[in-house]
């Protein structure tokens, strides 16, 4: 069993029997999860264990029935995202949520735009050159590499679209990211480069957690690993104590070692 030493700091996120039903299917079944201060914390488990559930329940997308969230020791109720963004948590789902219609700039200041000033601001006018300016600032800080910043992402390529996806949740995320499956069908340069952006992340103070079936990726990149299984937490492992073949034990239920 992996145990926690007492100088760990007070978790960052915290969630607590976290229950959530389908009409007769319980997609967890008193989930617990933890997430400490600039880690990178991997949440694993096979299809159908409840992990994209868990994440939609942590930031506001759905109301769980039963179980509690504690954000910086505090119980905190997530009833939309917004809730979760007003702490500082910022979301990539697995779909990327992103505009098709709108540039680059647009997806990333979407909900914040930047208006003109003056009368034209008072009216709602864009000022489309401050935003294009400020979201290319901001992917060559993050090392995201866009051919064209004023094309629609809908005509982008996977990898680009993924980072713009990525980028978004980065710049505005002041304290955890959540990033479901970020590099699902993404070729061996692209998902590297997500890599990148995740340790950049976690080197600038910021917790990401990473919801992933790509060991190799976990395992390059995660501090800890939490497994859930059938709707509920069963083992959590310490990155450099462990083996793919004991996460993989533990995700299958063949064995379960360092259970929670």
């Amino acid at each position: 069993m992996t145990t926690v030493p007492p100088s760990t700091p007070t978790p960052l996120l915290e969630a607590r029997g976290i229950t959530k039903r389908y009409g007769q299917v319980e997609a967890l079944r008193g989930a617990d999860f933890t997430v400490y201060p600039a880690e990178v914390v991997a949440l694993l488990g096979d299809n159908g264990a409840g992990k994209s559930t868990l994440v939609k329940a942590i930031t506001g997308t759905i109301l769980p029935d039963q179980g509690e969230v504690y954000f910086e020791g505090r119980p905190v109720k997530m009833h939309s995202p917004m809730d979760a963004r007003e702490l500082g948590i910022e979301t990539v789902f697995q779909d990327l949520a992103l505009v098709p219609d709108l540039d680059p700039a647009g997806n990333l200041l979407l909900g914040r735009e930047i208006l003109r000033s003056g009368f034209l601001g008072k009216l709602g006018v864009l000022d489309r050159k401050a935003m294009h300016a400020r979201s290319a600032e901001a992917f060559e800080r993050l090392g995201v590499r866009i051919q064209d910043v004023q094309a629609k992402v809908i005509g982008m390529s996977g990898g680009q679209r993924q980072g713009v996806a990525v980028a978004r949740a980065m710049v505005w995320a002041s304290k955890m990211v959540l990033m479901d499956e970020p590099t699902a069908a993404l070729g061996v340069v692209q998902a590297k480069n997500i890599n990148d952006l995740i340790l950049r992340v976690k080197a600038s103070g910021v917790a990401v957690v990473l919801v992933s079936h790509n060991m190799q990726h976990v395992f390059e990149v995660a501090d800890r690993i939490e497994i859930l299984r059938l709707g509920k937490r069963v083992a959590t492992f310490r990155k450099d104590e462990t083996t793919i073949e004991e996460v993989v034990s533990a995700m299958t239920g063949l064995t379960v070692q360092g259970a929670a």
